[in-house]
């Protein structure tokens, strides 16, 4: 899988663990930035991250900020696109199968290497379950983007 991820300053250090941990997973890791870790801006590593998804360059995203919240917000703005803020593996394979997420977002100063790297084998690992219920909820989503001029 295609794998786009991104970070700001204070994401830097995990994003470079968790591409490597990609690449050893299987996964092409596609480097939407920072390059190190001088102070950025986490808006515009959560539109790289989700352009890369909405032209099909990437097949899912990553994306680590301090808290996860800034890049959760953000990411969100693009039409298309599903960010989570995720500390457990429960949502982190739940946020695939039932809302299709596909941006993954993680807080750098919140949680730890190892549970970052599990959560990002349990989100890689889900699949979207398809059922009416999850889709009809879907299709509520891309209206509301839609309505409030979001739409792609």
């Amino acid at each position: 899988m295609r794998i786009a991820i991104g970070a700001d300053h204070a994401g830097f250090e995990l994003k470079e663990k968790l591409g490597a941990c990609l690449r050893d997973l299987g996964h092409q890791a596609i480097d939407a930035g920072t390059v190190n870790p001088d102070p950025v801006d986490y808006p515009d590593y959560a539109e790289a991250v989700g352009k890369l998804i909405l032209t099909g360059k990437a097949d899912r995203g990553v994306l680590v900020c301090g808290s996860g919240v800034g890049a959760s917000v953000a990411a969100n703005k693009l039409p298309g696109i599903r960010a989570a803020l995720c500390h457990d593996t429960y949502s982190a394979r739940q946020g695939v199968e039932h809302d299709d997420m596909n941006i993954l977002v993680l807080g750098a100063r919140v949680i730890g290497e190892e549970l970052a790297r599990e959560l990002v084998r349990t989100f890689l690992a889900a699949t979207f379950t398809g059922e009416e219920r999850h889709r009809r909820r879907l299709e509520k989503i891309k209206a509301l983007e839609q309505r409030y001029g979001k739409s792609k």
